[in-house]
């Protein structure tokens, strides 16, 4: 079977999801990798899919604009390339999670962000919530992160402390293990 990414796009409502899943599982492909959310009102998913040799791409995205477009949903289907780069994209390295709290303003992500790709390090997932509220305790980013062990991570999380200030956030760094283990619900 050969892989294919598709996103879709769209205004949110109950069922996406089981009418995307269904038709993927009556054309005969496997969902390999799923992320999904929410943000505001719109839909946003991504789904990693094996396809049958004998499905053409074309074929596909075709099929689902006939079957999932009536929803007003935007659709794009592109096959998984295997990267020969020399940047890993596997997970590799130590796992943490950084949270921050604050009062809303421009460039929170891109001063993060900007932090943690100067020490080389990816992010593997990010949440924020803006409310555009000064209430500090209304906006928040989360961000899993793989710190390889080639990393200073004491320069790193100093790095980090010293935006956050500048920022007027609240920062914690915490392995995953120990954020799983406190945050448990």
């Amino acid at each position: 079977m050969k892989k294919v990414i598709i996103t879709i796009l769209g205004q949110d409502k109950p069922g996406i999801l089981a009418k995307v899943s269904g038709f993927l599982f009556q054309l005969n492909c496997n969902i390999e990798n799923v992320s999904q959310t929410i943000l505001q009102s719109e839909f946003a998913g991504i789904f990693v899919v094996s396809i049958p040799q004998n499905l053409a791409i074309d074929e596909l995205s075709k099929a689902f604009q006939n079957e999932i477009g009536d929803q007003s949903l935007n659709i794009h289907v592109k096959y998984l390339e295997n990267s020969n780069s020399s940047v890993s994209t596997s997970i590799t390295g130590i796992p943490f999670i950084i949270t921050t709290i604050g009062p809303d303003q421009k460039g929170l992500v891109s001063g993060i962000t900007g932090v943690i790709a100067r020490h080389g390090i990816n992010i593997t997932n990010l949440k924020a919530v803006f409310t555009g509220d000064k209430d500090p305790n209304k906006n928040f980013m989360i961000y899993e992160i793989d710190i390889p062990e080639t990393i200073d991570q004491k320069l790193f999380k100093q790095d980090l402390k010293n935006k956050a200030k500048e920022m007027n956030l609240v920062i914690t760094i915490q392995h995953r293990n120990i954020f799983n283990a406190v945050n448990r619900i």
